[in-house]
């Protein structure tokens, strides 16, 4: 399929204003470009409660905003635990509220958004530290906002997707939560990862792969920590994970990546649905009042979050 229409007008309007690679731009614009993902989006539901909630971190306080569905179900109702993404370098609970929001109400689950330390600053394994504590969190606590520890989900997009995968084997091997599924929307999974989508759509497509590289070396410490499967959820074992969702989009770096950490998923015995969205590209979950199509991703993510969490 070619480029949707909505996502070339997005692409020819980046390259009116002239953006450059990640890498050329300081870390501080870096984040305010993804801040503004938030002027790419519809205006946000309406849900029955938002809590901003601080929890203590391992590496201190750190924020979760915790979003309760307009017309609840009986419950204890389910809980998705989301991670948002931006390259382990940027992101907000801010850009990603509007569709945590759409999640909540459709999914019919309280969804808990968990924020991160951000490299530089904070390298490996701070990120992924800090989001498999709010999973710990949640599963802890979440009773007390009228959600049922025995039905938790994990999701997140791009790093986020990362960190999701992470959190799903760590649950497994560090003692629970055992979880009901992981939604991973185009995920980054491997730093090292030579594929094709990363040739064909080097630039040109919102998210280069020149930027992916330099995503990956503010994270890691080093690029041997590329072997530690808590970096890289493909290099650890995947047999006894939860039912997976793995979404690709079709013109973007990350999808072949993606895809095969789908059949890795498969051919180690976890339920996994692959599905790729044509003619769509990186970000655009968090792009709805811009790229009319984000639905496709809303859409197939709740039907299947509201599969697995055995919503009525």
């Amino acid at each position: 399929m070619t480029v949707d229409s909505a996502v070339q007008t997005l692409i020819n309007g980046l390259a009116e204003q002239g953006q450059k690679p990640f890498g050329e731009i300081s870390v501080a614009e870096g984040r305010a470009v993804v801040a503004s993902f938030t002027g790419l989006q519809k205006p946000a539901q309406e849900v029955a409660r938002v809590v901003d909630e601080t929890i203590d971190g391992p590496g201190g306080e750190q924020r979760l905003r915790i979003f309760i569905p307009e017309n609840q179900g009986t419950t204890p109702l389910p809980v998705v635990v989301y991670y948002y993404g931006g390259g382990f370098v940027a992101g907000s609970l801010d850009v990603a509220e509007e569709s945590n929001r759409a999640l909540a109400n459709d999914t019919g689950a309280i969804v808990v958004a968990a924020s991160y330390r951000l490299a530089p600053e904070h390298k490996f394994p701070a990120a992924t530290d800090d989001t498999f504590a709010a999973l710990r969190w949640a599963a802890e606590h979440i009773s007390e906002y009228g959600g049922d520890p025995a039905r938790i989900a994990v999701m997140g997009d791009s790093a986020g997707g990362n960190l999701a995968a992470v959190a799903a084997q760590r649950a497994r091997d560090e003692g629970g939560p055992e979880l009901a599924a992981q939604v991973l929307i185009y995920p980054a999974i491997d730093a090292t990862a030579d594929t094709e989508s990363k040739r064909e759509f080097a630039e040109g497509y919102v998210i280069s792969t020149a930027d992916m590289d330099y995503f990956w070396s503010q994270y890691l410490n080093s690029p041997e920590e590329a072997a530690d499967p808590r970096a890289t959820p493909s290099r650890g074992n995947l047999a006894g994970l939860p039912p997976a969702l793995v979404l690709s989009v079709e013109y973007e770096v990350l999808r072949d990546e993606a895809e095969d950490y789908a059949d890795q998923l498969s051919a180690a015995g976890v339920a996994v649905e692959k599905v790729r969205l044509p003619g769509l590209i990186h970000g655009v979950y968090n792009m709805s009042g811009a790229i009319p199509r984000w639905t496709e991703i809303h859409d197939t993510t709740v039907d299947f979050l509201r599969d697995k969490l055995q919503v009525n």
